[in-house]
């Protein structure tokens, strides 16, 4: 990431490392500290020198708020484009070997913005002034956080995003299958026609109308009539046959019709995939609120990706890229260092709570930095024996 952003600082002024304010923001905003004013003491942090490779001490403090403020107001269109793509790279690294399925969630959120921000406009679905950020993961792994204003189509640039990563990641995999996945607000036609032409395949969700519901009227009746049979919840799957008007052929659309004690639920899903239509929606497309909803959840409420109070548009970009850069080093932790343990599907804030904002007595002499905590660390199973070496020191470098 640090090679992807071009230091354009004179050399002879500069006091800290470009890397080295990466590595004290990402870590700082892993850790819990979402406002450029907590590093005012996390810089003399021992831990977090550390960590960003510094020496410990006050001496060696790294960089103040104002110089992290300017740092992330420094960024410009070929930066953002340059990070964008090592986030794909680091994805495609991230397999030892090539996968057979990769299954791209796209799916847009709101960003309540906090004042006059550059392109702030309001939002009629969220009630409110904000930006519309755009994200794209693949399980729990993290592809794209893409950051919008709200006056747009919610699946804005949507297409040239797939289009771009299908290229990506069939360049680095020939024979990888793409599925895309994503709710209603992504049903357009013409994005979905080039699925079919370039053999990614879809499960997207698909808007009520009354066409479509006259189309579907055999399946919602039979699930009426089972419902008051046996006065019992009832889930019935069908298929049929929908095209819009605008659209240049008919595609498959399935239909869960669902009798609840508080009424009708139909919900309507077309794909190009195979398989029966219960399998498709129960088994594939309600996937998508794991993977994808959840992890937005991870990423704004546990690392502050909707932090974006810089004034410029392009800053705040860069925020929601040091925010999805935490999310990646903690995602890497939980699916390669805590696999097998208790944690292998912790959220991001648990993860922070039991392993990282912990707290230890640090010791600092001239050639080793001491950790010394508690035998009673919540995250053991069980206090440590006395006269156990971990008991009293438990880390040093």
């Amino acid at each position: 990431m640090n090679r992807a952003i071009e230091d354009r600082r004179h050399p002879s002024y500069v006091e800290h490392e470009q890397e080295t304010m990466l590595k004290q923001r990402i870590y700082g905003i892993a850790s819990g500290y979402e406002d450029v004013n907590d590093q005012e003491h996390l810089r003399k942090d021992p831990m977090f020198q550390v960590a960003a490779n510094r020496e410990p001490g006050e001496e060696h403090a790294m960089a103040s708020p104002p110089t992290i403020c300017r740092f992330e107001n420094s960024g410009t269109r070929e930066d953002a484009w340059r990070v964008a793509e090592v986030f794909v790279d680091q994805f495609i690294a991230s397999y030892a070997r090539p996968p057979k399925v990769v299954t791209l969630d796209f799916d847009a959120t709101d960003d309540r913005i906090h004042g006059q921000q550059e392109k702030a406009f309001f939002h009629g679905y969220y009630d409110d002034y904000c930006y519309l950020p755009l994200y794209v993961f693949c399980d729990d792994r993290f592809l794209v956080g893409y950051l919008r204003p709200s006056n747009i189509d919610g699946a804005k640039h949507a297409w040239v995003i797939l289009a771009l990563l299908t290229r990506k990641l069939r360049k680095a995999w020939p024979k990888v299958r793409i599925q895309f996945r994503a709710d209603s607000g992504f049903c357009r036609h013409r994005m979905l026609t080039w699925c079919d032409h370039h053999g990614v395949e879809y499960t997207v969700g698909i808007g009520k109308n009354d066409r479509l519901e006259k189309a579907a009227e055999t399946i919602i009746e039979a699930s009426r009539t089972e419902a008051r049979r046996t006065q019992k919840k009832v889930r019935l799957f069908g298929e049929v046959r929908y095209g819009a008007r605008t659209w240049a052929y008919e595609r498959r659309v399935i239909v869960k019709a669902e009798q609840l004690e508080k009424g009708e639920n139909v919900r309507y899903v077309t794909t190009n995939m195979r398989g029966a239509p219960q399998r498709i929606y129960d088994g594939f497309y309600t996937q998508r609120g794991e993977d994808s909803e959840n992890r937005i959840k991870e990423q704004q409420l546990d690392l502050f990706a909707d932090r974006t109070s810089c004034h410029r548009f392009l800053a705040n970009q860069f925020r929601l890229f040091l925010a999805s850069a935490a999310y990646v080093l903690l995602e890497h932790i939980r699916r390669v260092s805590l696999r097998g343990t208790e944690l292998a599907q912790a959220r991001c804030q648990t993860i922070r709570l039991k392993l990282i904002k912990i707290g230890a007595l640090i010791l600092v002499n001239t050639r080793r930095i001491f950790i010394r905590m508690s035998e009673y660390f919540v995250g053991l199973q069980r206090p440590l024996p006395s006269g156990h070496p971990a008991a009293d020191l438990t880390g040093s470098s």
